[in-house]
């Protein structure tokens, strides 16, 4: 079974996704007009602006949302991974992904919004590439095709949130845990379910309003604490940065025959920290409460900021000022020592450890607590975001029928599966806490993998709504407005919710007909 789930990875993480990845991310910011770049003032002062209403909650909320799913354990060890195999010049190739990531975060999020809908068993809104990939051609002959293409999206979501990713973020938790304080993998996995289960059995307000105060707490502790640690080595920051640009481009002797590796690992690891193109941002940015779709895509752009520029920065420059590295030949833990920073006793693994000895250097023996301590806050955050992102596709798959009552189980079919789905992801915390590192990540990845295959060629297809969106706001906002989306004057079908918008009149905008 390992060499059957190893060789299906292969084959979804080929360097096909990732060249589909960069691709897609040039293409989105050439027609967008580098919209990363443009707005980043706007995005900055709508994730401050408070909307919401009692179906939606507010853009910052919704933000937060977005990156306790992208904040997770691959801000860590991922980066640590990419240093390892790729070189000091892997975390410039994450930064370039990230740039060009930001424009395909706004082209799948700005959708998300333009194609979300109310939830018919509790009112809140709801939205993702299930819903616009069945909505977007509504109205088209292979209207069809591609409802069927959004249930396939959105069983393989169910199963990749709901079963297969949180044993990733589990099992890094314990494993975390039990090296800095010896806690038994089972213990941890008990305490995750019982606050977990506290968490999601809330709804998406809970999850919102929880993840709202973890999310940034977290993020800025640990940017701070690393910053600190980066600032005593001051005196290393221009080599790290000569290092880093030489590494990229293979100008360095040392790292010449690994300018392929950097490339690879970097992007690889780029995105499976940020998420662009892998549509889990748009879950998220539809829940928000806004009057203009472009309005939360700025502010979903700006997450993957967050996430790669800031946090997998800090956790780069930590490792690398403080010499707490070793770069491998053949990406492997096998291959020759190409280089190293002095700072790694022998037989350190890959991974966490990294930047664990790189905080010891300031602090010495608290390393592996405070890194154990931002897994648990990343790591339970993440897997919240994958269980909201779980729920809403088990939405969009069972419809109307939702709310239909069943005689001989007290409660709804959509109460009674969301149910069974709680129950479902509270096992695979479990299981992954106390599996193997190895038999979590490769199932993670699949189900990743397969997710971001699905989307970006679903939004390569559907992109132009948001482009219309985005000079209908740009429009309105030059003429001095607070933009308001109308669908029906961009010509844009399918997006019911937006038909019946009043924005003097929140929470009760859903069309009949949606």
């Amino acid at each position: 079974m390992s060499a059957f789930l190893d060789a299906v990875n292969s084959y979804v993480w080929s360097n096909a996704l990732v060249y589909l990845c960069l691709a897609a991310g040039i293409y989105f910011s050439v027609r967008s007009r580098f919209v990363q770049v443009r707005q980043v003032p706007e995005m900055i002062r709508l994730m401050l602006k408070g909307e919401k209403s009692p179906s939606g909650v507010s853009s910052f909320q919704a933000l937060t949302m977005s990156l306790a799913g992208r904040v997770g354990t691959g801000n860590i060890a991922g980066v640590a991974t990419a240093i390892a195999f790729g070189g000091p010049g892997a975390l410039f190739w994450m930064w370039a992904v990230a740039f060009l990531g930001a424009s395909t975060s706004f082209v799948e999020c700005t959708l998300g919004q333009i194609y979300k809908t109310r939830d018919p068993l509790t009112g809140e809104y709801r939205g993702g590439p299930a819903y616009y990939l069945s909505r977007a051609m509504a109205h088209t002959r292979a209207a069809g095709a591609f409802k069927v293409y959004g249930l396939v999206f959105a069983a393989v979501t169910v199963l990749a949130c709901g079963l297969l990713l949180p044993s990733v973020q589990s099992n890094s938790m314990a494993s975390a845990m039990e090296s800095a304080w010896g806690f038994s993998k089972w213990w941890v996995a008990v305490g995750t379910v019982i606050v977990l289960a506290f968490v999601i059995i809330g709804g998406v307000k809970r999850i919102a309003a929880f993840a709202s105060i973890v999310v940034p707490f977290m993020a800025i502790v640990y940017i701070v604490l690393a910053l600190i640690v980066v600032l005593v080595n001051a005196g290393q920051v221009p080599q790290v940065l000569e290092m880093i640009f030489a590494s990229a481009f293979g100008l360095d002797s040392a790292f010449g025959a690994i300018i392929g590796s950097a490339v690879m690992w970097g992007v690889k690891r780029g995105i499976y920290s940020n998420e662009a193109g892998q549509g889990t941002g748009p879950h998220a940015a539809a829940a928000a409460e806004v009057s203009h779709p472009a309005k939360q895509g700025l502010v979903q752009a700006f997450a993957v900021y967050v996430d790669t520029l800031f946090i997998c920065s800090a956790t780069g420059f930590l490792i690398l000022s403080t010499g707490a590295y070793r770069v491998f030949e053949g990406e492997s833990e096998t291959g020759a020592v190409l280089a190293e920073g002095g700072r790694l006793p022998e037989g350190v693994e890959v991974g966490p450890a990294y930047a664990q000895i790189g905080f010891d250097t300031l602090w010495s023996g608290a390393g592996s607590s405070f890194i154990a301590v931002s897994l648990a806050f990343f790591c339970f955050t993440t897997i919240i975001a994958y269980y909201y992102m779980a729920e809403t596709n088990l939405r969009f798959l069972l419809g109307r029928a939702s709310t239909v009552s069943m005689p001989l189980i007290r409660g709804t079919v959509g109460s009674n599966l969301t149910m069974l789905l709680q129950a479902l992801i509270l096992v695979s915390v479990v299981l992954g806490a106390v599996s193997t590192a190895t038999e979590a990540w490769v199932l993670g990845d699949i189900g990743v993998g397969l997710m971001a295959w699905l989307n970006i060629v679903g939004i390569l297809i559907l992109q132009q709504p948001a482009y219309r969106a985005l000079w209908d706001y740009e429009k309105q906002k030059k003429a001095g407005l607070d933009p308001v989306f109308d669908p029906r004057a961009l010509d844009i079908t399918g997006a019911t919710f937006w038909e019946n918008y009043d924005p003097l009149k929140t929470g009760e905008r859903e069309s009949t007909r949606a």
